[in-house]
C-alpha cells in the first residue's frame, strides 16, 4: 500500500474545491493545509477537518515552508489550485518552489507565453503542473474520439455547442465578471469544451468570433475534422423554454452528443492519473489556452 500524500489546497472556499477535496480523499491521500482569504470553508469537516486552515497567503507559506523543514513524511507533495483564473500562474510557481507538484483547475492561465514560463520552471525544479482537463476522461468522449480517429473517409463533421450557464448579477462584481483576472467566458466557462473539441477533431485550422459581449460569446471553428459553431453565455434570458438550470447541447452532424452524465467521479479519476505521472501536462492544455486568447 503506498504511503499516503500530504495536500495543500488553495481556493478552499471556492465552488469547485470540494471536488478537488473529495478526490484527495478518494485517492487515499490526506489534506493537510488550505487557503482562502474567505473562511466559508464548513464543507472542509467533511474531508478533513484536522487540516490547517489560513486566510493569508503568507501564513499559508510559511506553514508549508515549516512542513517541508520536517521532512519527507510531513511536507506538501502536492498542491491543488482552485484560486481565481488569474492567480493560478503564481500558485502553481509557489507549488513548484516548495518541491511539490500542482494540480489546476483550469484555465491553467490566461494566455500562451504564461505556459512558457511555467515550463522553465518545472524544468529548474524537477517539478510538474498536471491539468484538470476531465472531458478527456468521460467515457463517452473517448468512445468519441476513438470513433473519430478510426474513419478513413476524410469526412468533415459539422458541431453545434451551446453552453447556457446562468449567473446573476453578482457574477460582474466578482473576479469572474473582469476579463482580465477571469478571461471572459471564454476562459472561465468554455474552456473545457474547447480542449475536448480540439482533443477529439484536430488542431484549430481558423477562429472567428460573431458576438463578444462580457457576458455572451458566439462564433466558428474549423478543425482538422470538423466545423463548430458554438455558443457560451451566462445570461439567463438565453436559456431555451422550459430549462431553469445550466443548458448543455453539443450536436454532431444534426444527432444530440450525450454527455450530461458521468461527470461524478472525473476529478478523481484526473488525480489517479496525476499520481502516477500521467496526468495531463502543460503541452496538452496549450492548444485551448491560446484558443481563448485569440478569441479574446
Amino acid at each position: 500500500m503506498p504511503q499516503p500524500r500530504n495536500f495543500g489546497l488553495i481556493g478552499a472556499a471556492g465552488y469547485i474545491a470540494p471536488r478537488h477535496m473529495k478526490a484527495i480523499n478518494d485517492t487515499g491521500n490526506r489534506l493537510v493545509a488550505a487557503l482562502d482569504p474567505n473562511d466559508s470553508v464548513g464543507t472542509m469537516d467533511q474531508y478533513a477537518p484536522d487540516a490547517s486552515f489560513f486566510t493569508e497567503f503568507e501564513r499559508f507559506d510559511r506553514h508549508a515552508e515549516k512542513l517541508r523543514r520536517r521532512g519527507e513524511n510531513e511536507r506538501l507533495h502536492y498542491v491543488s489550485i482552485c484560486s481565481p483564473n488569474y492567480l493560478h500562474d503564481a500558485h502553481c510557481r509557489f507549488a513548484l518552489r516548495i518541491g511539490a507538484d500542482a494540480i489546476c483547475e483550469k484555465p491553467l492561465v490566461l494566455n500562451p507565453w504564461n505556459v512558457d514560463a511555467l515550463q522553465e520552471i518545472e524544468q529548474e525544479t524537477g517539478q510538474r503542473i498536471w491539468n484538470v482537463l476531465q472531458l478527456r476522461l468521460h467515457p463517452a468522449v473517448i468512445a468519441l474520439k476513438n470513433r473519430i480517429d478510426a474513419e478513413n473517409t476524410g469526412k468533415r463533421h459539422h458541431v453545434e455547442l451551446t453552453y447556457v450557464t446562468p449567473r446573476g448579477k453578482w457574477y460582474d462584481v466578482s473576479w469572474k465578471g473582469h476579463l482580465a483576472k477571469s478571461g471572459g467566458v471564454a476562459s472561465n466557462i468554455g474552456i473545457h469544451f474547447f480542449d475536448m473539441l480540439m482533443w477529439v477533431f484536430g488542431d484549430v485550422q481558423h477562429s472567428s468570433v460573431t458576438r463578444n459581449e462580457p457576458r455572451t460569446m458566439t462564433g466558428q471553428l474549423s478543425l482538422e475534422k470538423a466545423d463548430v459553431r458554438w455558443h457560451l453565455s451566462v445570461n439567463a434570458e438565453e436559456l431555451p423554454a422550459g430549462h431553469a438550470g445550466a443548458y448543455r447541447s453539443l450536436t454532431l452532424d444534426g444527432d444530440a452528443f450525450d454527455f450530461s452524465g458521468g461527470f461524478t467521479d472525473l476529478h478523481t479519476r484526473v488525480y489517479e492519473e496525476a499520481l502516477k505521472g500521467k496526468g495531463f501536462s502543460l503541452d496538452d492544455v496549450r492548444p485551448s489556452i491560446a484558443l481563448a486568447e485569440r478569441l479574446r
